[in-house]
């Protein structure tokens, strides 16, 4: 007997990469997650006026070690959890903007900007409809839909995780921007001398305040023997002095733009998600101190409905809808929006709530059209 129909998720991260296998209604069948194999963020370089990750550490340019290393992982994941059963649709969320042929502002990794991922999955998966999302806005959509954005018009969703970046809901819908790029916050100016000058002669906000930039920020004081990461520093707590005083410019810099974004957008809730939010309790005071005291009319803070695994969630939903018109198109039924159940419910993609945090996971080693519906209107693509 033929086994059901299943659908992937996939979340390429700057550190790690989330995966999960669901049958069409979205109920989580399995996930994992695998470490992109990159050195640790402490380890980063500067290049191009970008901080970047580096090479893959099992070898390779980073770009495509680091998408092998996904694509085993998925494949481990559907024969252990999904022998037998067709691959319908795959949802794939990234950082940076995705494209048949590359990711645009897309640095965290060596060589992703150049990455084919749309063609990539295509090929990895073959007969399976893709679609693609840039991180930011699949887990947007993902809180909107079912989280801590469902009714806010507008809303914001800020990703705080190696990197940094927002997404703006409005109406019931991601806005994406002309290029895809709408809520790109980590290319704010910092200075009033940044202005006129290119990306490569200024420093990036996302230089300053990330993960990724936390950790470099951490290795360079004196006395750290070892890579630092943005845990670490965190973890440190009050007792020590001068990783206190950076952790306090962090989120004084954050709150400043942050503000700065809640009164242009006055936005009904922010919801703040991503691997910094495991230490919302050094974060969160005073962004909502700043908060209350800046937009004429403040906004709601706080955490997500799914602090860390929102863009699987958002990757998941999207090879949801997908199989769903592939089911529709051969006169079958599918999901629709109705079908998903509250949040706090038990079924559907809202069980995903309780998917194991990414330090929780472990690893798993292990006829073709794309048509990218993404939440990137730019990068849709029909092969």
């Amino acid at each position: 007997m033929k086994r059901p129909p299943v659908v992937l998720g996939l979340d390429f991260g700057g550190t790690k990469i989330a995966v999960a296998v669901c049958d069409l209604r979205g109920n989580r069948l399995a996930s994992a997650t695998v470490s992109t194999g990159t050195p640790p963020p402490a380890a980063a370089h500067r290049a191009s006026g970008h901080v970047r990750g580096g090479r893959a550490a099992d070898g390779g340019t980073g770009a495509q070690a680091v998408f092998q290393r996904g694509i085993r992982a998925a494949r481990g994941l559907l024969a252990t959890a999904a022998p037998g059963s067709d691959l319908v649709a795959v949802g794939a969320a990234t950082f940076g903007i995705p494209y048949e042929d590359r990711v645009e502002l897309a640095p965290a990794i060596d060589g992703w900007e150049g990455l084919a991922l749309g063609r990539e999955l295509g090929e990895a998966f073959s007969g399976a409809v893709v679609e693609m999302a840039t991180d930011a806005k699949a887990a947007a959509a993902a809180e909107c839909r079912w989280g801590a954005l469902r009714g806010c018009d507008p809303g914001v969703y800020l990703n705080l995780g190696t990197g940094l970046s927002a997404a703006l809901v409005a109406g019931g819908q991601v806005i994406t921007g002309g290029n895809g790029a709408a809520g790109e916050i980590g290319y704010n100016l910092r200075t009033l001398s940044d202005v006129g000058q290119d990306l490569d002669r200024r420093t990036m906000l996302e230089e300053r305040v990330s993960g990724l930039a936390l950790a470099w920020r951490a290795s360079g004081h004196p006395g750290r023997p070892r890579p630092v990461t943005a845990a670490d520093v965190f973890a440190a707590g009050t007792g020590d002095k001068a990783l206190s005083e950076l952790i306090t410019e962090f989120t004084d810099e954050l709150a400043f733009h942050l503000v700065n974004l809640a009164i242009l957008v006055n936005p009904v809730r922010i919801a703040v998600g991503g691997g910094l939010v495991r230490s919302w309790d050094r974060i969160g005071p005073r962004l909502s101190d700043a908060l209350r005291a800046g937009p004429p009319f403040p906004p709601e803070l706080v955490v997500a409905h799914f602090p860390y695994d929102a863009p699987l969630i958002g990757a998941v939903a999207l090879a949801v809808d997908a199989a769903d018109l592939a089911a529709a198109d051969l006169g079958r039924t599918g999901l629709s929006s109705t079908d998903i159940p509250d949040p706090a419910g038990r079924t559907g993609l809202a069980s995903m709530a309780d998917m194991p945090s990414l330090a929780e996971a472990t690893e798993i080693t292990e006829g073709t059209r794309i048509t990218s519906r993404t939440l990137n209107t730019n990068t849709r693509y029909q092969a």
